[in-house]
């Protein structure tokens, strides 16, 4: 008789399910209570959290001058084959350093992640190779790289840069969450001469900017160009943030089962 009973209990199941499956609206029903439930779920808890990315020390708005670089490297479309994400893979990181995080992307407008590599990740490339490299890669990238399919970007020394009001471009970035300070905004356009070494006040520059880095970037120091911007935001990427201090961090997250 107990056997009989178990027997019958599948087919009883299977047979609920059946009316189920063979009803739409019943099914859409239950499809529409499950998507509906799990969404809460998945979304509320968002609700209670002030923000989703873990702050890391060392992270600044970028300078103007490295903001007018990043402009320009948008404008050029150099993240159609460059990447900014460096992935927590074994052959990513052997050969561009310590995986990008979250924190490292929070005061990009839009971010540059990428999604194609024709030529390597640029995360990290700040520091990595001298300005006097990257002005004759700009040049002629084959120059230094003979297998390099780049474009050559001589008008960038050739072009000075035109950067415009950069107190109203600061200010934008400060309306969608970007924390600049009314000093920094205030002293935009002179913070832009004053980290290519024509003008200004460095000392105060860096002071308000940590890492900064002060110098003519594109070896013409009589002309603010193009190539100074470019330059001085490649230099930056990667440099911001110390890594191994990081790295500790996510170790005592992981002590603490976060």
């Amino acid at each position: 008789m107990s056997d009989e009973t178990n027997a019958q209990a599948p087919k009883e199941a299977w047979s609920r399910h059946k009316k189920l499956e063979r009803n739409v609206a019943l099914l859409g029903v239950f499809a529409l209570l499950a998507v509906t439930v799990g969404g809460i779920i998945e979304i509320a808890p968002l609700f209670w959290i002030d923000n989703t990315i873990e702050k890391v020390d060392g992270m600044r708005p970028y300078t103007p001058l490295e903001q007018a670089g990043r402009d320009i490297y948008v404008r050029e479309g150099c993240y159609v084959c460059h990447s900014q994400m460096i992935r927590p893979f074994r052959d990513e990181v052997e050969r561009y350093g310590h995986y990008s995080l979250a924190a490292e992307s929070m005061y990009d407008h839009p971010f540059q992640w990428g999604s194609k590599r024709t030529g390597p990740d640029l995360a990290r490339v700040g520091g990595r190779y001298s300005d006097e490299w990257h002005q004759q890669h700009l040049r002629n990238p084959e120059a230094v790289v003979p297998e390099s399919v780049m474009p050559q970007y001589p008008f960038l020394a050739e072009n000075d840069l035109k950067a415009g009001d950069m107190k109203a471009e600061l200010t934008a970035l400060y309306r969608v969450g970007v924390p600049y300070t009314k000093a920094d905004i205030d002293k935009a356009n002179d913070d832009l001469a004053a980290q290519a070494g024509m003008g200004g006040d460095p000392a105060d520059l860096q002071k308000r900017y940590p890492k900064s880095q002060v110098r003519d970037f594109d070896g013409n120091p009589d002309r603010l160009t193009e190539m100074d911007a470019l330059i001085a935001y490649l230099q930056m990427l990667g440099t911001l943030v110390d890594t191994n201090s990081a790295k500790a961090q996510e170790d005592l997250a992981k002590e603490h089962g976060r």
